[in-house]
């Protein structure tokens, strides 16, 4: 299992119709073949911070993601909404408490 967490800062004025189009989108990405889900999170103190947490099958299943045309069609739009770069991580769990 893969954990995928990518942090993303927008333009103020842009926060707004990243969130139209996530919810536009979302479904398509968490179904996406070896997602196991995906959540979007604002930060508390600057809403226009926004992490989305996905959980995919294996390393492979994240990548077919990123190469494919969702992906392609996806990311070029939200990346133009940036006010910084974004980050990401792709990490393995040690631990999990969550039940």
């Amino acid at each position: 299992m893969i954990t995928r967490i990518v942090k993303m800062e927008f333009n103020k004025e842009k926060t707004t119709d990243f969130l139209v189009f996530f919810d536009n989108v979302s479904d398509q990405i968490s179904n996406f073949k070896g997602c196991e889900g995906m959540t979007l999170m604002k930060d508390i103190k600057n809403p226009n911070i926004i992490f989305t947490y996905s959980k995919w099958e294996n390393k492979d299943s994240l990548e077919n993601y990123r190469k494919s045309d969702l992906f392609l069609t996806v990311w070029p739009k939200v990346k133009q909404w940036f006010s910084k770069k974004p980050e990401a991580w792709s990490l393995q769990s040690h631990y999990d408490g969550f039940k």
